[in-house]
């Protein structure tokens, strides 16, 4: 996500504090913060997915290829 995208998020919050959001205002910061989660949410899954786990007997076994199993 933008940098840019994110500062208006934080704008948005530090006016909501002063003064009540116009209804624009409103759906905006929800579409930024909706935007934000799902940017955030697909990295976490993209790094944990790329971790391996060693076993004990030695073995190294991939995160996604244990979620292909299920």
């Amino acid at each position: 996500m933008e940098q840019k995208k994110i500062d208006r998020i934080s704008e948005l919050t530090r006016i909501s504090r002063q003064r009540e959001l116009t209804a624009e205002e409103k759906s905006e910061r929800e579409a930024l913060r909706n935007e934000y989660r799902r940017a955030f949410t697909g990295d976490l899954r993209a790094q944990l997915e790329s971790i391996s786990i060693k076993q004990p007997d030695g073995s190294v076994i991939s995160v996604r290829d244990l979620k292909k199993e299920e």
